[in-house]
């Protein structure tokens, strides 16, 4: 990861309910980091769902307002499999410092997702910060690759299946 100081960015942050108390220690966090903050919610611990806030971040981020997001829930999971949904999101669901900014640099992820009920507010911290100094390498290896994802992300038909699943009884 690159030490050098980064330009500032404009960051999109969102949580559902159970990230909430993390949210409020990240927002802060970012900006006296010196990057622009748009909170998108939620405003307070009351139960949402989390693909609301996984919209929400993604069109700040494809509609230009915002060049990376953080999304949090209880765990994680489900909104980083709501952002994934949404073409031109690359949304990676971290635990670690390393993920936080090689999610970056060799993926290009620009939607960082904690579980607030996972991952402590200094660990948070530090993960966010190394996201948010990371830049993607433009190594032929990861370009290769990022192309790859995005030829399947264009076409999704391809892996729709021939007829729809059982599911399971009471499901």
């Amino acid at each position: 990861m690159s030490s050098a100081p980064s330009a500032p960015l404009r960051i999109v942050i969102g949580s559902d309910h159970a990230g909430f108390d993390l949210k409020e220690v990240l927002v802060p966090f970012v900006r006296e980091l010196g990057h622009a903050v748009t909170d998108v919610g939620t405003r307070d611990r009351s139960p949402v769902d989390y693909p609301d806030f996984a919209v929400a971040v993604a069109r700040e981020i494809l509609e230009g307002r915002a060049d990376r997001g953080i999304l949090l829930c209880g765990s994680g999971v489900g909104a980083s499999v709501a952002a994934n949904k949404i073409p031109g999101i690359r949304a990676g669901n971290c635990e670690d410092y390393y993920s936080s900014h090689q999610g970056v640099e060799h993926d290009d992820m620009n939607v960082l997702v904690l579980g607030g009920r996972i991952v402590g507010s200094a660990l948070a911290q530090d993960m966010v910060r190394a996201y948010l100094g990371a830049r993607f390498t433009r190594e032929d290896r990861h370009l290769r690759r990022l192309a790859k994802v995005a030829a399947i992300e264009a076409d999704p038909a391809r892996f729709k299946p021939a007829r729809p699943a059982a599911r399971a009884a009471g499901g």
